[in-house]
């Protein structure tokens, strides 16, 4: 049995694919939370976007001997090597007859997403014989990987459900659920930097462990998702419904997760577990909601 799920499993988690659906996932929570049904162009905006930026930063950083990565994700990735190319060029080209079905307000937002995302792990700068992208920026990356995140599961949604006049919501609770998505995302990036604690040292990127330590990178992840339940009571003045429950227990289990986390554990700890804490949310929002109109 194992031997007919392993390499599905493994396609999904390492293609990328698990990625987008969480993409996907947040998206639906963002629709979820503002009244409104689902708009599909953003949904498979999202999808298609999350999988060719994702694959291409890959593709990006190959290294010199993929085979002999510490890297499950990474071994695995190049040796499909012309599968991930052809996903990637697949899902680029995808995103252009979406560009045209989003407002113009949505575009606008895309296209500065998209420049971040692009010029994410490109070396722009040099400083010497040294040359160095966003990311090797102090504290940057996962300002950048927060902040795309965000913008892309909050406003996008936002953005084309007030286009199409399907929610009416405040500039004030628009603020808040920025605010709370930004920290919860923020939370679940920093478990990943502390695995690569010993390679962002090595390769001189300052992420938040590398620069305030492994234990209290820890802490600081626990503090996040604090302000994010503090936020939670904010968020329409809704306090103790559904919602609120649905959303604090995935926060718990995401803190739990986290303080779980070391790294020694395998990848698949991270790309399924802790990433699919994203995915659990959208979940529990729907059986939350239906337990609530049984």
């Amino acid at each position: 049995m194992k031997k007919i799920f392993q390499p599905a499993f493994d396609f999904l988690l390492f293609s990328n694919v698990f990625m987008a659906l969480c993409t996907v996932a947040q998206g639906l929570v963002t629709f979820y939370l503002i009244g409104t049904k689902p708009v599909f162009p953003v949904i498979w905006l999202l999808f298609t976007s999350t999988l060719g930026i994702y694959n291409f930063c890959i593709l990006l950083a190959k290294p010199k001997q993929p085979a002999e990565s510490p890297h499950l994700r990474v071994r695995w990735f190049f040796s499909h090597y012309r599968l991930m190319v052809t996903f990637t060029i697949v899902s680029m080209l995808s995103l252009i007859p979406l560009f045209f079905l989003i407002s113009t307000e949505s575009r606008i937002l895309m296209v500065f997403l998209g420049i971040i995302s692009f010029f994410y792990s490109i070396p722009l700068f040099a400083m010497g014989d040294q040359k160095f992208g966003l990311r090797n920026i102090p504290g940057l990356k996962q300002f950048l990987i927060t902040l795309v995140w965000t913008m892309s599961t909050v406003l996008l949604p936002i953005l084309e459900a007030q286009h199409f006049h399907l929610t009416n919501i405040s500039m004030r609770d628009i603020t808040i659920l920025i605010a709370k998505r930004f920290l919860f995302i923020a939370a679940l990036t920093v478990p990943f930097d502390i695995r690569d604690l010993f390679d962002d040292h090595q390769f001189g990127l300052k992420t938040v462990p590398v620069m305030v330590g492994e234990k209290n990178a820890y802490l600081f992840c626990q503090v996040l998702l604090g302000g994010y339940v503090v936020l939670l009571f904010l968020f329409r003045n809704n306090r103790f419904n559904p919602e609120f429950f649905a959303l604090t227990i995935t926060a718990i289990l995401a803190g739990w997760l986290i303080f779980k986390s070391k790294w020694e554990k395998n990848e698949y700890y991270y790309f399924f577990l802790v990433d699919g804490v994203l995915i659990l949310q959208y979940l529990l929002l729907l059986l939350f909601n239906s337990i609530k109109n049984f």
